[in-house]
């Protein structure tokens, strides 16, 4: 193409297009964009600046064909996407448009990384995305039926966290440990309690380990250490805040299989009832026993903990007020005197939202699924690794 004898570029030819589209002559415009698509015909952005001059005159389907055109020659072209996702949107409406949206935003740079005018139509994108979400999950829910028609609390709790997964309003949580990863343990963020057909009898003995807390709380409250102490030299990532802080203190009755003799001789009831209960045995590893304390307005930031092999079992013993504790999709309430046993290496947090100092017992137990013989060669292959590193 040339012009008075020069050459002219496609970059001119768009040039001459927002030109034309900004005094509002689009047939200009068009015009020049046909050019630039002479000039540049492998060039998807020169199909973007056509679908434009389409779009302001009110030409949604040529619009839509030559985004298309775009995406056939860069299908990862996040702009185009999401002008797709608008056009279609105008068109077909929202939960059309939010397939498109949300292929969109799996490309879309961080919101700091974009220009401006771009915030708006990705927070558009964003909204329509969940808003269908959640009408998917109603619909979804409703279809379904009542959950408690699909069996127990474990098929019920995870036909409810299917259905939101499915929909797209839930995370999907798998293990996550931090030392030891065994397989084909499954992922269930609270276990049901009719596994662990000893939890009336702790849950019995709540006034007594109450009253056995309250005389440590009264009289031995410095013994209670910050529970996060990580040393200067090691990255602190989330726990920052928490890091040497007693705002998340704890109290050991047994600690990495040892047992702390001081502690549990000022609580005996709470010791002799700990050595009854099937805890994790694991030399050098577990059991782990503790009261754990969060001051008022705290919250324990999402972490994982060290192996699936073993659970967690939190029993409330002080609670001035709303406490909450979230594993995976699930948060749940903590109740005066109510156990509940959970996978802590699928991520988890808490929160003391109460006014005053929230005290809970913490113990781990083995993971009811290990067969005897399972747990016997699981304790050895750890044991041999603390060898062969410490060797």
């Amino acid at each position: 193409m040339t012009a008075g004898g020069l050459e002219t570029s496609p970059e001119q030819f768009l040039a001459d297009a927002v030109a034309a589209m900004r005094r509002g002559d689009s047939r200009a415009a068009l015009d020049s964009v046909r050019r630039a698509e002479l000039a540049a015909p492998h060039d998807p952005h020169v199909r973007m600046q056509k679908a434009l001059v389409y779009r302001a005159s009110g030409a949604l389907p040529a619009a839509l064909a030559a985004l298309d055109e775009a995406l056939a020659l860069d299908p990862y072209n996040f702009l185009a996407l999401l002008s797709k996702g608008a056009v279609v949107e105008r068109l077909s409406g929202e939960r059309v448009a939010a397939r498109i949206y949300e292929n969109a935003l799996k490309l879309a740079p961080a919101d700091d990384k974009l220009p401006p005018n771009l915030l708006t139509p990705l927070a558009r994108a964003r909204a329509v995305v969940d808003k269908t979400r959640q009408a998917l999950a109603a619909h979804l829910a409703s279809q379904v039926g009542d959950i408690s028609g699909a069996g127990g609390e474990l098929a019920q709790r995870r036909l409810e966290e299917a259905i939101g997964v499915y929909a797209g309003v839930r995370k999907v949580y798998q293990h996550e440990p931090l030392l030891l990863h065994y397989p084909r343990l499954p992922a269930i963020p609270f276990y049901p309690r009719e596994l662990f057909p000893w939890l009336p009898e702790l849950e019995a003995a709540t006034p007594a380990i109450q009253a056995e807390l309250s005389a440590l709380l009264a009289s031995r409250m410095d013994d209670f250490a910050p529970y996060m102490q990580i040393p200067a030299e090691a990255p602190v990532n989330q726990w920052e805040e928490l890091n040497h802080s007693r705002r998340w203190s704890s109290l050991f009755l047994w600690k990495d299989g040892e047992r702390q003799d001081a502690v549990c001789e000022a609580c005996p009831r709470t010791a002799a009832l700990l050595d009854r209960l099937p805890m994790a045995n694991q030399p050098g590893f577990a059991p782990t026993a503790m009261f754990s304390a969060l001051e008022a307005h705290t919250q324990i930031p999402p972490h994982t903990g060290s192996t699936n092999v073993r659970l967690l079992c939190h029993l409330p013993l002080v609670l001035p007020g709303p406490a909450r504790f979230r594993v995976g999709n699930e948060t749940r309430a903590w109740k005066l005197g109510q156990a509940w046993v959970f996978d802590d290496t699928i991520e988890h947090e808490a929160w003391n939202d109460a006014d005053e100092l929230r005290v809970i017992l913490i113990f781990d137990v083995w993971n009811p699924y290990l067969e005897p013989g399972e747990k016997e060669r699981i304790n050895a292959m750890m044991a041999a690794r603390n060898a062969f590193y410490s060797g």
